[in-house]
């Protein structure tokens, strides 16, 4: 993160800070003195950390966003508070899992949502200290945490409909999209990858699960771990109905994307997949019936991610090839 400075007193959100978010976290403070950090982050993101208590709170800002006009900022805003408040309503609260506590929102000063910071270590750390110190161990007891928060969050949140995969089907032409805008699909590689998009609309598996409440973003940043079985989840904006193997396929595609970039080879990741899929299933009645109805459509999902992360214009152009060709693959 990124010291930016100290907040003005004469900043609107300095007051609201003081006089509306800092007291829910039970701190009394007259004249608190914000640092400001600055977070990576799609979004606006910052921290701020009053020197006196040493409070720490979060302050993700929707305005000013180049894709968002004013009323889609507010229901951004409005959705990810909502989200948060739900999940803690349904228990995810303590451990061994926990969703960040949301404080305030405020469409007056530029569609802020303040939230707790929260303290642990993300799954890219654990991921990344597998590859390149041999940490294995550690990175399969995380999965497992990983696997059980996301077999209870998707099994208290069932619904009765099953999955309209048609929703899907449209997320992967928007991600095509993005890639055609990008330069980085030809018109022969974009119908080979609607072809393959078809083939799996066609399959049976992909419409008869029901549908459940996904994170929808499980990126590495976004979860974090403490002791034990401890999981924290943060960004719940994107948090949506579909099928549960969307969070699993996303899981999976992270790990093949880590495995591709930093050790050159995404099959060494298998076990690690391998494990997170089977610890999942383990939290159903059937363990094995489980596994092979999820292991049927990750394959959709991860490729789907893999296109997902292609897109990035952070991604280089070499980089970016070599995880389209593995998403032909996957998808295939």
């Amino acid at each position: 993160m990124k010291y930016l400075g100290h907040l003005s007193t004469d900043d609107p959100l300095y007051g609201y800070l003081r006089d509306d978010i800092v007291p829910k976290l039970g701190v009394k403070t007259r004249s608190p003195e914000f640092r400001v950090y600055q977070l990576p982050a799609s979004n606006h993101v910052y921290l701020y950390e009053d020197q006196q208590s040493q409070t720490r709170v979060i302050g993700k800002f929707f305005g000013g966003l180049p894709d968002l006009d004013p009323e889609a900022a507010t229901r951004r805003m409005e959705r990810e508070f909502n989200n948060l408040t739900y999940l803690r309503s349904i228990g995810f609260t303590g451990y061994p899992h926990y969703v960040a506590r949301p404080l305030g929102r405020n469409a007056n000063l530029n569609k802020v949502l303040m939230e707790e910071f929260c303290y642990g270590t993300s799954l890219a750390t654990f991921i990344l200290n597998a590859i390149r110190n041999s940490a294995r161990e550690a990175l399969f007891e995380k999965l497992t945490a990983l696997a059980y928060f996301l077999a209870s969050l998707h099994n208290r949140t069932v619904h009765e409909r099953t999955v309209d995969f048609t929703k899907d089907s449209e997320y992967f032409d928007h991600i095509l999209q993005n890639l055609i805008n990008a330069g980085r699909l030809g018109p022969d590689e974009v119908r080979e990858f609607r072809q393959l998009k078809e083939r799996w609309v066609g399959q049976s598996c992909m419409w008869e699960d029901r549908q459940v409440l996904v994170h929808s973003d499980v990126t590495p940043p976004n979860i974090l771990f403490g002791d034990g079985l401890w999981v924290i989840v943060i960004d719940l904006e994107r948090m949506k109905s579909a099928d549960r193997v969307f969070d699993l396929g996303r899981v999976v595609g992270e790990l093949q994307h880590f495995y591709i970039q930093y050790a050159g080879n995404k099959w060494l990741a298998e076990p690690f997949i391998g494990h997170f899929l089977w610890e999942y299933a383990c939290h159903f009645p059937d363990r094995h019936a489980a596994f092979a109805s999820i292991t049927r459509r990750v394959p959709f999902y991860a490729g789907l991610t893999l296109l997902r992360i292609a897109r990035n214009g952070w991604i280089g152009g070499h980089y970016s090839r070599r995880l389209l060709d593995e998403a032909g693959k996957t998808l295939r």
